[in-house]
């Protein structure tokens, strides 16, 4: 009995200590047990204290009279599957008559406090079956991706969600994006999870960092093309431009419009045209948006609208002709001048870190969701990386990039240096790899002293 005792102990104080250090172990040896009985052996308590039960049928109501019988009890959403995950629970529920997904998304606080989970949230997979994913421990404080990910050309794993699942950029479902962050709010790293992530893929990347080139520049063996001032982002955008009409042409020439060519066949961009035809898809980071629509003269202001007139043509038209934009920058708002509204109007995708002000989250989601507006001014300033992402269906979810120093990045840019595409109308602005810039880039991480 003593050396059960002991060994009982042992294991308490072990499952105790990853709890503290390591959840997410914990949750894989010991909590995913214990929360799946908690859920088992409550759940029926838990939707009825919820208002999450259906009354009685009349037919029901029928057979109990017809048999005297007592009244049938209220029932609760029937369990489709409960599934375990490496961050939670996945509870697939087929409700009721009567009930509808907006009651379980309604009731998500109360579940989460009534089955002691880390949190609760609910999407409506089909009419009448909802899917509960509970996660048993909070997976933003220490960012884990998984070893295995759904990555895609164009596709890009560069977050985890609150519910432990993956957060994707994904260019062809979503073009562009416009991503908002304060200084030391995580926004720089989320953009290195960003370059990391398609250095590997067959994409060229464009930079523009007016900020001398401090962010994008040490990256520059895998960018087909930088721009480190506003001067030099003018031409580098007109010529991004004059490549789009380019493409266009090339889609018009190719299009297999002939009355015996299937509808599917006909090209309307540039993934319609046969492989060894396909223009490289282009992604252009803009790091600081702002320094590119500020102006102090007459000069500046011309050079100014003239960006903008390129980004805004671009966001519009360079979906189809394979040119996506990355909109980054610490503030962003209608007083950058005109057009600025109109270019945030084409940019769907929407990510902010910890803003400054209510005026920078209200143009990254006044116009997509008032619960994300609020969401993205609570964000701690101790919690860096944490974001609120969106897109203009209304949808959101806090998220949180992996850290990825610059070293890091820098060493994936370089390993992936040989997939750098040399494209034509972007020669002039191809950075210039000097014995200096390689030298100040070594290829492995330096020693610990």
């Amino acid at each position: 009995m003593t050396g059960f005792t002991i060994a009982l102990v042992l294991v308490v104080a072990a499952a105790g200590l990853l709890r503290w250090r390591r959840p997410a172990w914990y949750w894989l040896t010991f909590g995913v047990i214990f929360a799946a009985l908690r859920v088992l052996v409550r759940y029926a308590s838990v939707m009825d204290a919820c208002g999450l039960t259906a009354p009685p049928s009349r037919w029901r109501l029928a057979l109990a009279r017809m048999t005297n019988q007592p009244v049938p009890e209220s029932r609760s959403p029937r369990i489709l599957r409960l599934r375990p995950t490496r961050t939670g629970l996945v509870l697939r529920l087929k409700l009721r008559p009567g009930q509808d997904a907006f009651d379980i998304a309604a009731a998500s606080d109360r579940l989460r406090h009534s089955f002691s989970m880390h949190g609760v949230t609910s999407r409506e997979l089909r009419s009448g079956v909802v899917e509960v994913r509970m996660t048993g421990y909070d997976v933003l404080k220490r960012v884990q991706m998984p070893a295995k990910t759904d990555s895609r050309p164009m596709r890009v794993p560069v977050a985890l969600r609150e519910d432990g699942s993956v957060h994707y950029r994904d260019y062809r479902a979503i073009p562009h994006a416009l991503t908002l962050g304060a200084t030391e709010s995580g926004k720089s790293v989320y953009q290195r999870n960003l370059v990391a992530g398609l250095a590997p893929m067959d994409v060229a990347l464009v930079g523009i960092d007016c900020k001398q080139g401090v962010e994008l520049y040490p990256l520059a063996r895998r960018f087909s093309a930088l721009a480190d001032n506003p001067d030099t982002a003018a031409e580098l955008l007109d010529a991004l431009v004059a490549r789009m009409e380019g493409v266009y042409q090339l889609i018009r020439a190719e299009q297999r419009i002939t009355a015996d060519v299937p509808d599917a066949e006909i090209a309307a961009d540039i993934w319609d045209l046969p492989d060894h035809l396909r223009p490289t898809p282009i992604v252009v980071l803009v790091d600081e948006v702002a320094e590119l629509a500020l102006f102090a003269n007459k000069e500046e202001e011309k050079r100014r609208d003239r960006i903008i007139t390129s980004l805004a043509r671009l966001a519009q038209l360079g979906r189809a002709a394979g040119i996506y934009l990355e909109i980054c920058g610490q503030r962003f708002g209608s007083e950058l001048g005109k057009g600025i509204t109109m270019l945030r109007a084409q940019l769907t995708g929407r990510t902010a870190h910890r803003v400054n002000d209510e005026t920078s989250a209200n143009m990254a989601f006044g116009d997509i969701s008032p619960d994300a507006v609020l969401a993205a001014i609570q964000i701690p300033a101790e919690m860096r990386g944490l974001a609120i992402a969106g897109d203009s269906t209304g949808g959101w979810h806090r998220i949180r990039a992996p850290h990825t120093s610059l070293r890091q990045a820098v060493n994936i840019c370089n390993r992936h240096a040989d997939l750098t595409p040399d494209l034509h109308e972007l020669a002039p602005f191809r950075p210039a790899l000097t014995s200096t810039a390689a030298a100040s880039a070594p290829l492995t991480e330096p020693s610990p002293a």
